[in-house]
């Protein structure tokens, strides 16, 4: 018998995590010149980090030889004050995923279930999967979640729902009403983990303060991420709002000093960046009308999105993202988020959105 043997069989049942292509992995495949690839894979920020994260940054380096604060006082202070919660209602992560996989321990065991919707975030499936919970997956509606259908898949043994909103990889969107009005209808032992990681994206108009759900849903999680809009993905540092029970319990499985010094106070400095975060959203908005002027001229169905990114159909997404490849533009196929003819590509500046619909132009008659 050989040791991975003994790995439970959920365990080996996982199929892992493929994150985005590395610029240097694809110059290494291919014999390319990594100063000509561009990467529109994994739905970083165009802009690149805030200055102010940057001095942010320089300033932490001194301390490196200090081990960060483990309970991030001044992060949780500074995110407890724009969301008017309680710094013991908010948990920090490794990134967002962090707090995905934190809430699976802590809520999920062998003959639990947990609920999430067809083509919603892969990190869903793998956590549960992980503690050896049962995933029940409902059909999407037009790419986005089919709350009813979500609801009534609800069983005796769930314990979490997971709800991407906006959902990547398709970038759908719920009105804040409806998923209100979803959790409410969730028994009180029912976890509802609302993953707002692209929250900042949509449009001011379409924001809501879910954060003012958590005094009246105990059973809500609110996951948050600053690798997005925030533009600090190599940093790794999210954060869960809750109630303070809750967090009480994920903070029992949560390792010591999982967010370090340089993210938490980069984080601060970014959180406080309001034109930072301005200026992204206002290039991802021209650069969501480039593409999507760019798909209709090339006679390509999209699904409109609400994150800084947009899936289109382009009839074999491998074969289309193979020769994206070769032309040194990295996109993401999405055939393990069961949908195989779409290709999902992150906004990115004016010239790397021209050059990839170019680029496109060209593997769609090859």
């Amino acid at each position: 018998m050989k040791i991975e043997d003994i790995t439970p069989q959920y365990i080996q049942a996982i199929s892992p995590y493929i994150p985005g292509k590395p610029i240097s992995d694809l110059a290494r495949e291919f014999g390319l010149d990594e100063s000509t690839i561009i990467k529109l894979a994994s739905n970083e920020n165009p802009l690149g980090p805030s200055p102010k994260a940057l001095a942010a940054i320089a300033q932490a380096a001194a301390e490196l030889t200090r081990y960060p604060d483990g309970a991030g006082y001044d992060l949780k202070a500074a995110i407890a004050a724009r969301f008017n919660v309680k710094p013991d209602q908010i948990v920090l992560g490794n990134g967002s995923n962090d707090i995905l996989e934190l809430v699976a321990h802590t809520f999920l065991r062998p003959g639990l279930s947990a609920v999430f919707a067809q083509h919603s975030f892969a990190v869903y499936p793998l956590a549960t999967q992980a503690v050896g919970a049962t995933c029940i997956v409902v059909p999407a509606r037009d790419f986005g979640h089919d709350l009813d259908a979500m609801r009534k898949a609800v069983r005796d043994d769930t314990r979490v729902v997971w709800l991407a909103n906006p959902n990547n990889p398709t970038g759908t969107w719920i009105p804040a009403p409806q998923i209100r009005a979803f959790i409410a209808s969730l028994p009180a032992d029912v976890l509802a983990v609302l993953d707002e990681a692209y929250n900042e994206y949509l449009a001011p108009e379409l924001q809501a303060d879910t954060a003012a759900w958590i005094a009246e849903f105990p059973n809500l999680i609110i996951s948050r991420t600053f690798s997005k809009a925030y533009g600090l993905a190599a940093l790794r540092v999210g954060y869960g709002l809750m109630d303070a029970g809750v967090a009480a319990m994920l903070n029992r499985v949560r390792q010591p000093f999982n967010v370090n010094s340089l993210a938490q106070a980069a984080a601060i400095a970014a959180l406080a960046d309001a034109q930072y975060v301005a200026d992204s959203c206002e290039a991802n908005r021209r650069g969501m009308r480039q593409l999507e002027d760019g798909f209709r001229k090339l006679g390509l169905a999209f699904i409109p999105s609400h994150g800084n990114f947009i899936s289109v159909d382009v009839g074999d997404g491998a074969r289309v993202n193979l020769s994206l490849l070769k032309k040194g533009v990295i996109v993401r196929p999405v055939a393990n988020y069961a949908m195989p003819k779409f290709i999902r590509v992150t906004i990115g500046t004016e010239a790397e959105n021209a050059r990839f619909l170019a680029a496109l132009a060209e593997a769609l008659v090859e």
